[in-house]
């Protein structure tokens, strides 16, 4: 159950690397209890704002608190009470699978109990050698050690990257079922159906600030897909042009096809209108995450990031 007490707090962080600010003035508060999804595309500051709140680099300015501890000053005990999976996880290639685990759990049975229950669940066989695995099965051998300890909070980089289709469906699962235990889940994600299924509130960060904090329900509304359409033959498309007022974009026509922008609550109103045309090809890819942005960006460019 989501609580209103803060499982991570930033007060101001800021990292520059040079001249490069990677990361400015992020105030952020994520609730225990919650699963909440760090968003935005490669170089927008998810992997540092993680780093630093590990602690594996230091801020330039500001702070950060996790559990209600200052991130600097008790480093070593949050590495012990927090689980982590970093974006360029990497595992000692001459141990088994088993053998990283044991090291990892620092001589706690309980710890290697789960271990293997969550090994068995993700399909990872114990006695592989690191070095012999796939993207996909050393992905999985990262989030069981990130998990293996019962943590209260767990930060996660990109951690469906390179899982296969049913082995993610598992991680969900796994998911939903220690956010009911109280969990709290912090990942960066830029998989927008994943965050759809999984998150409660979404942060998304662009060229090192944070442009916006919603609920996922809130996200969905910014979500366009595009859809091309080939007739017959040339057709009348002053129909289509009329769904202006339900959000429909014509972004392209000529001859027999037609470029549209579609928001989520307009698809049915568009697919009506198409079944009274003559259609022979119609192409709708699932909206990306990266759609969903730029109608954020917008807003912020303009000066609402609601």
């Amino acid at each position: 159950m989501t609580t209103n007490q803060p499982a991570i707090q930033t007060f101001g962080l800021t990292k520059a690397f040079g001249d490069v600010r990677a990361l400015i003035d992020l105030d952020l508060e994520v609730y225990r209890g919650e699963v909440f999804g760090f968003l935005g595309p490669n170089g927008s500051g998810k992997t540092t704002t993680i780093r630093l709140l590990m602690d594996f680099i230091r801020p330039t300015s500001g702070r950060a608190e996790i559990l209600g501890l200052d991130t600097r000053q008790h480093a070593f005990d949050l590495r012990r009470m927090v689980g982590n999976l970093p974006g360029d996880f990497l595992i000692y290639p001459q141990l088994t699978v088993e053998g990283f685990l044991k090291l990892c759990s620092g001589g706690r049975p309980g710890g290697l109990r789960r271990a293997e229950d969550l090994a068995e669940r993700f399909g990872l066989s114990l006695t592989r050698k690191v070095g012999t695995l796939s993207t996909g099965n050393r992905q999985k051998a990262g989030l069981v050690q990130a998990l293996m300890h019962d943590p209260e909070l767990v930060i996660l980089d990109e951690p469906t990257s390179g899982l296969d289709p049913l082995v993610r469906e598992e991680f969900y699962r796994l998911v939903d079922e220690e956010k009911e235990r109280g969990k709290t889940i912090f990942l960066s994600s830029h998989v927008l159906p994943e965050v759809e299924r999984i998150c409660d509130r979404i942060g998304i960060v662009r060229e090192g600030r944070l442009i916006a904090v919603e609920e996922v329900e809130s996200l969905k509304r910014h979500k366009r897909r595009h859809m091309e359409v080939t007739f017959a033959s040339e057709v009348d498309i002053s129909p289509i042009k009329a769904l202006g007022n339900s959000g429909v974009e014509l972004v392209a026509s000529g001859g027999s096809f037609i470029e549209l922008s579609v928001p989520e609550g307009s698809v049915d109103r568009v697919i009506k209108v198409l079944a009274g045309l003559p259609v022979t090809d119609l192409v709708f890819p699932e909206a990306t995450l990266e759609e969903a942005f730029m109608s954020l960006y917008e807003n912020a460019e303009n000066g609402d990031a609601s």
